[in-house]
């Protein structure tokens, strides 16, 4: 290689970008990637790896290690992304039981361990173990003062009461005193930011290993609290985090944003994976509601990343039942077409469930956004987890975790089960095998569990609408699913009892049976879980999958897709946009989504600058601007790029300098090229302009410039641009007139033009 400003033999200066500069091809922060660019740069990538792979044997190695690094980096994913949520499912088990008490045997087990490893635990009893003590017990001796013991049994409620506040408060000050400390990425679901990143926004850091660490802790010390989120939607943040660590140690992915995506798409899919221990249902919500390009070959990579990670967490078996689901239902009474009915009104709820939320939630980050609220979140969290640990304790259905509620719930009533939703009466003339209890009248404990569970279903309703957002991690999916559980469950409550009293009823007579089991309430709260999931979320095809994997009720896909096909035809009536998109543009992140529709009669010529009134255009000139003309130009604007013309006469466009890239080539010309300076012509063409014998060393960038930006006629339908965007990630498109340069349309002027035709503010999309 000749060196820099050298004259080859032919009597051509060499363009010194001949050899790759630091920092080339990269983008700054708040920054939308180029995807038609590093698709072409993965391209000659490749064409260049194979072309070599025939010259030695090693080369021929390296060829196989490059194809087989998207692999390996998916097997790390699902190995670290598996482990990481076996520990974050161990460690909220116990720290959730440490509230209530503590085991004596070993701290370290939860209430359910400390009982497995007693020897006086008996099956009838088989959650009272005397190893296992609450907190009131452990710290007063109530032995020796029994003959009070009406006042002890208040004094006890009241001490376990007040050290079930002071553990919630402890977590959730710790948790969120680390997020604002160490990683203010770390709050939130992650989702809407997860949603952003794939569709080509750069937002540095929030992928980032501190990140990670911190969210996985303070993930445990939320949920661990009490508040009303989950970890679900946080782990697919957890698992994206780890895609861009094991990305960042290939080449191959590190130095290219494009490729990086497709990683980071499959990590969103071994994240939903270990949420739930749903691996196909991890892919199918990682295509229908995260990604933003996904191409065939990411599909088969998201599989094994979703199969590894959840192969790990079914290893490290963190819910101690040897399955990999979490909430196991086996339920003997198929479902009758009659029933379509109220799982149709169970989606309806879910639909108004997840319009009301969405609503309420939006307006009250907005608020906090906008008022002094929102310079105190650490007063915020303490507040909200306080209030919720109050009204939590004396309801036993908000004490427990969600988690816990969801399962019993779902579960169905045997024969053996102490939960008050089973206190039904029982004939004493009925013989049946245990397996199989007919229907029968509901006792004292079930109407109480009612009463109980309307008042938990309208505090859940309320605090969630307060608690999703805060500076936190924060899920949704748990505390969607426990709203629509105990709202289907009393509705299969309601319809059993209907059944049995009224059996004789037209409806029911071929349906069920005197001493027949007919009605599942189980039924109906696992298809109110994903009436309220899909309200909210608008997923459909991903929430069937995940919620018939997530509870291994195969043959009830029929109820759930009803249920989740009625919930997004109700919500979409109230809006379209689900609580992750409403996010994405409360925050202003310049995200185009795929599923909007533009039906406006626009044209280029109406959205492109500048406009009428306004400064021409900022070109650059392919051979008459010296190395001053153009850094003055970058510091007086702060546009991302510059068309290049032949002249500001003809303005006939030659293609199309990146600013980054720009300030990286003079930087690095002035510092490897003699002769260069601020009087030296920059050109972009193959041959040097014509100049005086006297003049300074001109300096070619040709190198720099895209010789096939995309270009659009001003009387190009807006909705035709849109639907480029959209499906070529473009960032900027130029418009032009029998090859004139006329102006330049950005993502951000589509987003704005698009917020203005919806009547919304425009200069919502705050970045670039």
């Amino acid at each position: 290689m000749v060196n820099t400003g050298v004259i080859s033999s032919s009597g051509n200066l060499m363009d010194f970008l001949d050899e790759p500069f630091p920092d080339v091809g990269t983008y700054e922060d708040f920054h939308t990637i180029d995807w038609l660019r590093e698709k072409s740069r993965d391209t000659d990538r490749h064409r260049k790896i194979t072309s070599k792979s025939k010259e030695s044997i090693w080369e021929f190695i390296k060829s196989l290690l490059d194809a087989w690094s998207g692999w390996a980096v998916m097997l790390l994913i699902g190995l670290l992304a598996g482990t990481l949520a076996g520990v974050i499912d161990l460690a909220v088990d116990w720290m959730t039981d440490l509230k209530e008490g503590i085991c004596l045997s070993a701290f370290w087990y939860s209430h359910e361990q400390c009982c497995w490893t007693s020897n006086e635990t008996t099956f009838e009893d088989r959650d009272k173990c005397p190893l296992w003590q609450k907190w009131s017990e452990l710290l007063v001796n109530q032995s020796e003062i029994c003959l009070f013991w009406t006042f002890l049994g208040a004094s006890a409620y009241i001490l376990n009461y007040l050290m079930y506040i002071l553990w919630a408060l402890l977590f959730a000050f710790l948790a969120v005193s680390l997020v604002r400390v160490f990683a203010p990425y770390a709050c939130g679901s992650g989702i809407p930011e997860i949603k952003t990143i794939l569709s080509g926004f750069i937002i540095r850091g929030y992928l980032g290993k501190w990140t990670l660490l911190i969210k996985t802790v303070t993930l445990v010390l939320v949920v661990s609290s009490g508040l009303s989120l989950g970890k679900e939607g946080p782990l697919v943040h957890v698992a994206c985090c780890c895609g861009n660590f094991f990305s960042s140690l290939f080449s191959k992915y590190s130095k290219n944003e494009g490729k990086r995506r497709e990683v980071l798409s499959a990590a969103a899919a071994a994240g939903v994976s270990v949420a739930f221990g749903a691996p196909i249902g991890g892919v199918l919500f990682s295509l229908e509601e995260v990604s933003y390009y996904f191409p065939l070959k990411t599909l088969w990579r998201s599989f094994f990343a979703a199969l590894v990670a959840a192969f790990t967490l079914r290893s490290i078996n963190p819910f101690g039942n040897s399955r990999l689901v979490l909430f196991y239902v086996e339920y003997h009474t198929p479902w009758y077409m009659a029933e379509l009915f109220p799982f149709i009104l169970l989606g309806v709820f879910g639909g108004l469930w997840g319009t009301l939320f969405i609503r309420c939630n939006i307006a009250w980050c907005r608020r906090r956004k906008t008022t002094k609220l929102g310079k105190y979140p650490v007063l915020e969290v303490i507040a909200v987890t306080a209030i919720t640990a109050i009204v939590a304790y004396p309801n036993p259905y908000t004490r427990r975790s969600t988690s816990e509620l969801i399962s019993e719930l779902f579960n169905d009533c045997g024969a053996l089960e102490s939960s008050q939703l089973c206190d039904y009466i029982n004939d004493p003339n009925m013989t049946r095998p245990v397996d199989d209890i007919p229907d029968r009248p509901a006792g004292v404990g079930v109407y109480t569990a009612i009463w109980q569970l309307a008042l938990a279903l309208i505090f859940k309703i309320i605090i969630t609408i307060f608690t999703f957002g805060m500076k936190i991690p924060s899920g949704l999916f748990i505390p969607s699913m426990a709203v629509g559980a105990m709202a289907g469950r009393m509705v299969g409550i309601g319809v059993e009892q209907l059944a049995y009293h009224h059996h004789d009823w037209i409806i029911f007579r071929n349906w069920c049976r005197p001493g027949a089991d007919c009605v599942t309430p189980g039924l109906y709260a696992m298809v109110g879980a994903a009436a309220c999931l899909g309200g909210v979320t608008r997923m459909t095809v991903s929430l069937v999958v995940i919620m018939f994997e997530l509870t291994g009720g195969l043959e009830y896909i029929v109820p759930l897709m009803a249920a989740a096909v009625t919930s997004k035809w109700v919500a979409d009536a109230f809006g379209k946009e689900g609580i992750y998109e409403a996010h994405i543009h409360l925050n202003g992140y310049p995200f185009l989504d795929v599923k909007d529709e533009f039906t406006h009669r626009t044209l280029a010529t109406d959205v492109m600058r500048p406009r009428r009134g306004e400064p021409p255009l900022s070109v650059l000139t392919q051979d008459s601007m010296t190395v001053e003309d153009v850094e003055t130009l970058i510091k007086e604007t702060d546009y991302n790029g510059f068309p290049v013309v032949v002249s500001r006469d003809s303005e006939r466009l030659i293609g199309f300098a990146q600013r980054r890239e720009l300030i990286l080539a003079i930087k690095n010309a002035r510092q490897r090229q003699e002769g260069i300076v601020s009087d030296s012509v920059m050109y972009f063409t193959e041959e040097p302009p014509e100049l005086p014998a006297n003049s300074p060393q001109p300096l070619k960038l040709r190198r720099v410039l895209n010789l096939s930006p995309f270009t659009v006629t001003d009387h190009t339908p807006m909705e035709t641009v849109v639907d480029i965007f959209r499906k070529l990630g473009l960032r900027q498109c130029l418009v032009t007139r029998s090859g004139r340069l006329l102006g330049i349309i950005t993502k951000k002027d589509v987003l704005r033009h698009m917020a203005q035709m919806a009547n919304q503010d425009p200069e919502s999309i705050m970045f670039n």
